[in-house]
């Protein structure tokens, strides 16, 4: 198989420089490159398959991923997601998502923090209006074209934590989304890209699949499934069109990866 970068968002939200956030207008630009040049958006269903070489994926493929479940991707990721018909992952924290949804469906919000705001909020329990609630993921969902994993239950740094505090975030996160969506959980995302061998170990054992790093690299077949690398994406079509196109090419990526700085 060619390799297959796995795309890596937070927040898309008209903030242009801020962290971690592209606008919406260059994700438009981004998925009408992808949509119109013959790319292939693959599930995490697929992307094991092929990182187990059990399927063979299209020569020109990825895979796009969404950190944290913020509302602004049901807002202004979606419907572009929609519009071009490409698939998506999102892995969302449980308990930020709980306390969304608390007090019935969120209005539309007229405007969207920052991310050290949103940050903030989310992480002070203020989740309404930042973060993605039930309702959201279950209209993203119905769509069949969105995913939705875990990324812990509190946003937790897994690599300071203690077995019994990352049982609990690795289990109850699983199980939640289980009993939420009526199908398997089995794919993990670490939050802030901290873990610890203990907390790998811990995450095979409870039944997780495959664990979505933030460690830079391109997916191909026999890549380590308890360790995948992915592509932070920038806020720039120009960048996003060269970098989709080098990663998918085998020895050009190699070549790249190997000297690129971290």
């Amino acid at each position: 198989m060619r390799p297959v970068p796995v795309l890596m968002y937070h927040h898309v939200s008209p903030h242009p420089g801020d962290m971690v956030t592209v606008t919406p207008e260059t994700f438009e630009g981004q998925m009408r490159h992808l949509a119109e040049n013959g790319y292939a958006a693959l599930s995490l269903d697929e992307l094991l398959s092929a990182i187990r070489g059990e399927w063979t994926p299209p020569k020109k493929a990825v895979a796009l991923t969404f950190d944290d479940g913020w509302l602004d991707n049901w807002a202004c990721a979606f419907p572009v997601l929609v519009k071009y018909r490409i698939r998506a992952a999102v892995f969302v924290t449980t308990g930020w998502v709980d306390r969304a949804s608390e007090g019935g469906p969120q209005a539309s919000p007229g405007a969207f923090p920052f991310h050290r705001e949103a940050r903030r909020k989310a992480e002070e329990g203020e989740c309404r209006g930042v973060v993605l609630d039930w309702d959201r993921i279950a209209e993203m969902r119905a769509s069949g074209l969105v995913d939705f994993f875990s990324h812990t239950v509190s946003h937790a740094k897994c690599d300071r934590l203690g077995p019994e505090a990352a049982a609990q975030e690795l289990r109850s996160s699983k199980r939640v989304l289980e009993e939420r969506l009526g199908r398997p959980c089995p794919y993990l995302c670490w939050p802030f890209g901290k873990f610890s061998e203990g907390a790998v170990a811990l995450a095979r054992e409870t039944g997780y699949r495959a664990l979505f790093s933030t460690r830079p690299g391109v997916v191909r077949e026999g890549t380590d499934p308890l360790a995948i690398p992915r592509v932070v994406v920038k806020d720039r079509v120009g960048w996003f069109r060269s970098r989709v196109w080098l990663y998918t090419r085998p020895r050009l990526s190699s070549l790249y990866l190997a000297v690129k700085k971290p």
